[in-house]
C-alpha cells in the first residue's frame, strides 16, 4: 500500500528540514508494515530555498503558484493521504496509531492533538502577554474532544474520500480543516464510520502564531466572523491575514 505524506509550503527554508527529517524517522512505522511511502511538498511560489531543500530530502515538489493552503493540499495522490504542516513534525508514535487506525474500516480518517513546542521569535517580541501557549495548547485540544475534526498540523484519509469530497475548499482562506472535517464527518456518518482523533500522540507544531499581533485576539476575530457568517467570512483573504502573515505573506 502506497502512504503519500503532503506538504504545502510557502517559504519554509527554516522549519521545513526538521519537519522532513522527522516524517523520515516515523516512517518506519509503516515501512515494517511492508507498506510504501512518498514525500510530496507543495511549493506555493516559495522565493527562498523551499524547493532545493525538498528535492535534496528525496521529496517530490508540485509548484502551485497560488499563495492558498487548500490548493496546495489538493495536489496530493495516494492510496491514503497524510497531510503535515511544514512547521510541525509526526513522531513514529504518531504513523504507528494512524497505520493502526488505517486498518480500521470504521475510521474514515481523522487526526490528532497538538503540542507548541520552540521559540520561534525572541521573548522581547512576544506580543499579548496575558495569552500564553499552554493556553492556545490547551483550547485547541480542548476544541479536537469536544468537537472531533482533523486539524491543519495533521490529517489522514483515503484518496478516494478525499476525491469524492473535492478535496478542501479552494474558496477559503482559512479554517478550510473545519469546512472539510464537517463534510468528511457527514460522509463517514452515512456510512456508520468515525473520525479518528488521537489524544496520546501529539504532534509537535512550532509557536510562530504566537509572535507579532496578539494571536488570541486575532483568531477569536476570525472564529467569530466564521460563526456568524456561517464560514463566509474565510473567503476573503484580508479576514485570514493571521494565517499567512507570520511567514511574510501579504493578504
Amino acid at each position: 500500500m502506497l502512504i503519500t505524506i503532503a506538504i504545502p509550503a510557502f517559504n519554509e527554508e527554516e522549519l521545513l528540514p526538521s519537519t522532513l527529517t522527522a516524517v523520515a524517522e516515523a516512517s518506519e512505522a509503516f515501512t515494517q508494515r511492508g507498506w510504501e511511502m512518498e514525500v510530496v511538498v507543495c511549493d506555493n511560489n516559495s522565493t527562498d530555498r523551499t524547493t532545493e531543500i525538498a528535492e535534496a530530502a528525496g521529496a517530490r515538489v508540485v509548484f502551485e503558484e497560488h499563495k492558498q493552503k487548500s490548493r496546495a493540499r489538493n495536489a496530493a495522490k495516494g492510496e491514503w493521504i497524510i497531510f503535515v504542516d511544514a512547521d510541525s513534525k509526526p513522531s513514529k508514535a504518531l504513523f504507528e496509531a494512524t497505520a493502526e487506525a488505517m486498518d480500521k474500516k470504521e475510521i474514515i480518517g481523522g487526526g490528532t492533538t497538538v503540542k507548541i513546542e520552540g521559540r520561534h521569535g525572541k521573548e522581547e517580541e512576544r506580543m499579548c502577554w496575558d495569552f500564553t501557549l499552554a493556553n492556545l495548547e490547551r483550547s485547541y485540544n480542548a476544541s479536537c474532544r469536544v468537537w472531533p475534526h482533523p486539524s491543519s498540523q495533521y490529517s489522514f484519509l483515503r484518496t478516494e474520500d478525499f476525491h469524492e469530497l473535492n478535496g478542501y475548499s479552494e474558496k477559503h482562506y482559512c479554517y478550510e480543516e473545519l469546512e472539510f472535517g464537517r463534510r468528511l464527518k457527514k460522509l463517514g456518518k452515512k456510512r456508520r464510520q468515525r473520525v479518528q482523533i488521537f489524544t496520546q500522540t501529539p504532534i509537535s507544531t512550532s509557536d510562530r502564531k504566537c509572535y507579532g499581533a496578539c494571536p488570541w485576539k486575532r483568531q477569536m476575530k476570525v472564529a467569530l466572523l466564521w460563526v456568524f457568517t456561517i464560514g463566509r467570512a474565510a473567503r476573503k483573504i484580508e479576514n485570514c491575514g493571521y494565517w499567512y502573515d507570520v511567514r511574510g505573506v501579504k493578504p
